[in-house]
């Protein structure tokens, strides 16, 4: 049982291991007043990797300038448009600036979200026979997704393997395949600067060594960004892929994608939509595409959500990247040790972690499975379910990043096989359930914490105390899943 007086002792022997954390006490002050609403509704929010939480500042800055003010569609010249240009070029300029991308280097294109940004390169990129695509087993599926892309224009497509357990990239393999491009061709290799499934932060070192051996460089920054300054004076990849949501909660549903002006011209976009071109004509059959970031931004953009960007920068910016990354290292080292420290009363581990178990080179997000004391897969949705009751919320799953997972949790390229071979209406939890009846105690899925921009002490000691209530038990004791997920929905049981 939990009291008062051993979460103050365990708060006073986190302090101990960790005195920076004193130094992030604006975020504590935030807590009260910004992000509130968490302590008042009880919810112990672990999910940051899968969305950022927005301050209410965001929210009264940005509905107090849509009160105010009268905005039309950007695309005129009457007075309501132009003031609204006006605000979305400002909001561009800052975005550069937050980045330090010069913009005789960079265009900033602003897109639906971090997948938006990416199927733009997918589908622009010169692909072409004789050269070559190279991902990291690690990438999310929008960089995954590029491959089709790819292969339909006979590229050859390449996975780079990662080392387990700690699911970091294989540097010799890496090498070995960064020396396969050829130069008479175009060649894209694609790395995230932190994964979305361990956590682990690659090098960003990789970007200069793949340039000197002529790869273009796509770099997927969505789970980097919350709480990693990413500096384009210092780094230079030819694109970078983000959701602004994952960073500061509001607005959803504007993404950016910045791409370096080297490669600018050889982008060949396949279609043009309204916005897209200066001139298009039905009779003549033709048009002529806009320049610069014109020529990405498809249809009307999000105008009017586009001001609350800026607002959601200068909010990071007023706590401090370095504070906001303090903070997360402090509390997911903890949280770390102490889920590495879970015992069942035979001495067997409740958890198996996936990725690095200390804070070296990686992120707030921790990935693991849950085993009975016969070290048993425990199902992860009843974890899910069972958290839920406790009002933690966490995520389960794949995260839409098969590689990483398929890799951590010990399934074969035959595994994988069987799941695509058995029906092509297969779902995850189809194939969990294929996978479980082979006898292979594998899993097809886990689960996912992650820590961010408003977490505190407590909300790492509620999930700590919620995962000893799993100690000893089975999956008989647990109980069942009375829900299922499929296609990234929840499908609940209706009885």
């Amino acid at each position: 049982m939990t009291t008062p007086q051993t979460t103050e002792s365990a708060y006073q022997q986190f302090l101990k291991e960790y005195p920076a954390y004193t130094q992030t006490s604006i975020i504590d002050d935030l807590r009260k007043t910004e992000y509130q609403r968490l302590d008042q509704q009880q919810q112990c929010y672990l999910d940051y990797t899968g969305g950022g939480l927005y301050a209410e500042s965001q929210l009264d800055k940005h509905f107090a300038l849509l009160r105010k003010n009268v905005y039309g569609n950007p695309h005129s010249a009457n007075p309501t448009s132009l003031a609204m240009t006006e605000l979305v070029e400002e909001a561009r300029a800052y975005v550069m600036r937050y980045f330090n991308a010069s913009t005789e280097e960079y265009i900033a294109v602003f897109t639906p979200n971090a997948s938006g940004a990416l199927k733009h390169v997918g589908e622009s990129y010169p692909f072409a026979t004789g050269g070559r695509y190279l991902l990291t087993y690690d990438n999310h599926n929008s960089v995954n997704g590029i491959r089709e892309f790819a292969k339909s224009k006979g590229a050859e497509c390449t996975y780079a393997p990662l080392t387990v357990p700690d699911l970091r990239m294989d540097q010799d393999k890496l090498e070995e395949l960064l020396e396969t491009a050829d130069p008479q061709y175009n060649n894209l290799f694609a790395f995230p600067a932190q994964s979305n499934f361990s956590g682990v932060k690659h090098s960003l070192e990789l970007i200069e060594l793949a340039h000197s051996k002529g790869w273009d460089v796509l770099l997927d920054a969505a789970a980097f960004v919350p709480a990693n300054r990413l500096d384009l004076s210092v780094v230079k990849p030819d694109f970078v892929a983000l959701s602004f949501y994952k960073m500061f909660g509001y607005p959803t549903g504007i993404g950016l994608l910045l791409i370096n002006k080297r490669v600018l011209d050889k982008l060949q976009r396949p279609w043009f939509a309204g916005g897209t071109v200066n001139f298009a004509s039905v009779q003549g059959n033709g048009f002529y595409l806009a320049k610069n970031e014109a020529a990405f931004e498809d249809g009307t953009i999000d105008y009017l959500g586009i001001p609350a960007v800026k607002i959601g920068l200068q909010h990071l910016e007023h706590i401090g990247l370095d504070v906001i990354a303090e903070r997360v290292r402090c509390l997911t080292g903890w949280l770390l040790s102490k889920l590495y420290e879970m015992k069942h009363s035979n001495g067997r581990p409740m958890i198996r972690l996936y990725g690095p178990t200390n804070t070296d080179r990686r992120g707030g997000t921790i990935t693991l499975n849950f085993y009975d004391p016969d070290e048993t897969f425990l199902d992860y949705r009843r974890i899910e379910e069972l958290a839920n009751y406790e009002s933690i919320s966490i995520r389960t799953g794949c995260f839409c990043n098969p590689g990483a997972g398929e890799l951590a949790e010990g399934l074969t390229a035959e595994d994988m096989r069987t799941g695509l071979e058995e029906a092509a209406d297969m779902t995850l939890p189809r194939f969990m359930q294929l996978i479980q009846h082979k006898g292979s105690n594998k899993s097809a899925g886990a689960v996912r914490i992650s820590v961010g921009i408003a977490t505190n002490f407590a909300d790492i000691e509620k999930f700590i105390q919620f995962v000893r209530t799993l100690r000893d038990k089975t999956s008989l004791n647990l109980g069942k899943v009375t829900f299922d997920i499929e296609n990234c929905r929840v499908i609940r049981d209706g009885s």
